[in-house]
This record gives C-alpha cells, structure tokens and sequence, in this order.
C-alpha cells in the first residue's frame, strides 16, 4: 500500500493545475465566487488534528447494534457540512447502535488526509472520490456501487464515476448548478413571461426588449458582466463551459483532451454578446470592474444575473421568486436543455474494509438518503440530494435544475473542469475578452478564439510536457 500512497501523491501533484478552481475564496462556492473544480475533487478538505468526530451514542441509549457488528469511518469533504453531519451520525448510533464516526478535513487538504488515513489499521469505510483524476488514483480501493442498494435509491446517473471496466467507483451524494438566474417579476413587468424564454431566440427577444426599454422600465435585461478576478469566472469558467459540453458531443470526456476545436464557440459567442450588450455596464466599462451585479439583481435593477445556485440564500429575500434558466445559445434542440449540474461530492465505500463495515457503511448510506428527519438535516446543509426519498431541496435553484432533469431535459456536465492550466489559460481568456469588449470587431472576436482555442492546446502542453 506504500506505494500505492506514493504513486497518487504524485498524481495529485501533477493534476492540481489542471483541475484548479474556478475563482477565489473559500472552498463551497460561495456567492463571490465559482464553486471550486479543484483537485478537492481527489481531495476532500483534509482532516487534521482539529478535525472534528462524532460522538459515539453511549450503549445504553441505542438499540441493538446490527447484524454483524460493523461500524462507519466517513471521511468528510465539506467543511462547512460538519455540525450537521455530526448530529446524523449520532442520530444514527442513536437509533441502530452502529458506531459511526465522522472525520471532518480542514479545507483544502483532502488529498493528503486520505493518503494518510487509508494506510491506517482503521481506514474510512465511506470517503469522497470527485472526479476522473480520483478514479484512477482510488480504483483499486472502491467497491463496485453498480446494483447496490444506495445506487437504487438514486433518481440520475449523472453524477456518477467510473473507471475504463465501468465499474461504479462512486456516486454523487450532492451537486451544485449555473446558468442564467431570473426574476420572473421583471419579466413580467416587462410585458412577457416565462414561457416565452424557451431557447436563445425567446431570450434574446424579451433580453433585448427590456435593454431597448431600460428607461421606461427602471430597469435593464442583465446584470453587469465585469472581467475582473471577482466576476470573470462566470464567463471564462462556466458560460465557457456550453461550448465544452457541446463539443462533447454526447461522449463526454474522461480525461483532459490535448485539443478542443471550438465548434461551438459561436453559440458562446451568441449568449455572451447578449449579456454585455443588453447590459446596465456599457462593455467597454467591464475590464476595471467595480459593478456589484448580485446587488443589481437584488435591488430590481437587472433581470438576468449570470452565476449558480450558491447564489439563492443571498438572492431569496429580496428576489423571492428568483430561477434559474439553461445557457440558451442557439445550439438544435435546446428547449431540451437543462441546467450546468455538477458535483465533486462522491461517495464511494471502501473496498478494503471488512465486509461488516461495508454492509454497515451501506445501511448508514441509503439510511442518510431515506429517513425524512436524516435526509432534510442533509438537504438543508447540502442542497439537494438526487436520491427518491430525499427530502425536497429548498434551494429554489436546485429545484429548478431537479424539476429539467424530472420533465426530461438533458443536464449539461461540467466539462469546464477539465480546463488545463486553469488559471494561465482563463487569464489569456480575459485578456482577450476584454479586447473584444472595447471593440467588437470580428477581428478582435478572432483573438478569443484563438485564445479559447488554440490557448488550450498551449495550456495542455505546457502541464503535459
């Protein structure tokens, strides 16, 4: 196992450019900033000496201990989760008797937390593989999820892992999305609906009808777009990520492919010219930034707000009806578009451990996922589960990504991860924006390509080689 545990620190070395976050600040995407597509995705926040368990229910408290005696390690990802899970794990010991013990890591420092905790005599029987890059680090020490009881209870397969067998190396336990936050208010002060807005061509024509009428109305189509470190990852990151996952072309990708060739970039080129130019920002004023576009929103003055759904706790009580729409972009068959979901938050159960604490850590998964009181505790702090049984999200925007999936709309997955050399390739990205912004000529437009495009290749080479 020592080299194993050598090997992947390694890898999580030679990735962690390559799967860098989408913008600052702290790790579970907060409202000024994207939600991270890091190597947290290998990595859970690691746990530490200040890391947090829960207590064991004392036995005379609980109920007969299962069939087995088997017990839980979760080694958790989300930091900011760890009360609540505390408190579950103790309702759970509670009630069955069965020891679960929950390791909450410090932010950031997953990876290595793992690395050290799995060469131990008592290793997590439930940890956090988040994206491809884990899979093939942790493979070898995941039970396959295919046909088990937690994979039953789940309502899509879209967050799921697996390796090159299709062995299912871990499942979504929770997921975040982006798109094209609305305030149905406006638009219909504005004289539309909701119904209207169905693919690019409605949302252009109610988006540039308000800009057309920002005056009479009191307020304007889109909140300002700015290119600075606080705002342009909503563009460079995830409004980038519809050309990515088009290009997929229903095949998405495993791995960071050396090359893109921008097929797609023109229905990028469709959603982001509406945003800036039906806009309270004139374009040429984004490059400094300075504009507050989440209180734009807030305060009435914008309609549409680009950004995810961490973004809902901030907007509700001014915008109680606020939604989210997909990047309508002109693409064939949108209208069956979804929202941009995706998670880092996988779960997956330790091949190694006993088969008493496999069957143990099983029964405390699908437990978490279908007892009313255990999954709204876990809803409420994470979001939305996409479970059967799982109490309904409160998220609005969530359930408005829940509610595209249920009426069979495809759910666009966040390619963008993939980006190599994040922060190098994103910033050439903005550069060239910013070009086009104060002058939208179709040579300046050539320059974001070739930075989109070609920027890629470089960037790929440059970790690569």
């Amino acid at each position: 196992m020592k080299k194993k545990i050598v090997s992947t620190i390694l890898c999580a070395a030679m990735i962690s450019t390559m799967l860098a976050g989408c913008g600052g600040g702290s790790d579970n995407g907060g409202a000024s900033q994207a939600p991270a597509a890091d190597d947290s995705a290998t990595e859970a926040p690691a746990a530490d000496d200040s890391a947090t368990e829960a207590p064991a229910a004392d036995d005379s408290a609980a109920e007969a201990p299962a069939a087995g005696g088997g017990s839980v390690y979760w080694l958790n990802f989300k930091p900011e989760s760890d009360e609540v899970l505390q408190e579950v794990a103790k309702d759970y010991t509670t009630k069955t008797g069965v020891e679960v013990k929950v390791v909450t890591a410090a932010s950031g420092t997953y990876s290595t937390t793992l690395l050290s905790e799995m060469d131990k005599s008592a290793p997590p029987t439930l940890f956090i593989i988040g994206n491809q890059a884990g899979v093939k680090d942790w493979k070898d020490y995941a039970l396959d999820l295919t046909g088990t009881p937690i994979a039953n209870e789940l309502n899509t397969d879209a967050y799921n892992l697996y390796d090159e067998t299709g062995k299912l190396v871990s499942i979504g336990y929770c997921y975040e999305c982006y798109g094209i936050i609305v305030n149905p208010d406006l638009i219909e002060k504005a004289g539309h609906t909701m119904d209207e807005i169905k693919n690019f061509e409605g949302l252009k024509t109610v988006a540039e009808d308000i800009h057309a009428r920002a005056g009479e109305l009191g307020f304007d189509a889109f909140s300002s777009s700015d290119m600075d470190d606080s705002s342009s990852w909503r563009f460079t990151g995830h409004m980038a990520n519809l050309e990515y996952y088009y290009e997929q072309e229903g095949t998405p990708w495993t791995e960071c492919p050396a090359t893109i060739s921008g097929k797609y970039l023109d229905n990028f080129k469709n959603l982001y010219d509406l945003c800036i130019n039906n806009s309270l920002t004139d374009p040429k004023e984004l490059a400094t930034g300075g504009h507050d576009a989440e209180n734009e929103f807030k305060t009435g003055k914008a309609a549409f707000f680009v950004n995810g759904s961490w973004e809902y706790e901030a907007v509700k009580g001014d915008v109680p009806n606020a939604t989210m729409i997909p990047y309508y972009c002109g693409v064939e068959g949108e209208e069956k578009a979804g929202l941009n979901c995706g998670t880092e938050n996988c779960w997956a159960i330790n091949s190694k451990a006993s088969a008493e604490d496999q069957q143990a850590t099983m029964d405390f998964m699908v437990w978490c996922v279908t007892d009313p009181d255990a999954s709204r505790k876990l809803v409420d702090t994470f979001g939305v589960m996409p479970y059967k049984s799982a109490a309904e999200s409160t998220n609005g925007f969530l359930a408005a990504a829940d509610k595209y999936t249920a009426d069979g709309c495809y759910v666009m997955n966040w390619a963008t991860n993939f980006q190599p050399n994040v922060d190098s390739y994103r910033a050439t990205l903005v550069s060239a924006l910013n070009q086009y912004n104060a002058d939208q000529s179709d040579a300046n437009w050539e320059t974001v390509r070739t930075a989109f495009v070609d920027g890629w290749a470089a960037e790929y080479n440059a970790v690569n080689n």
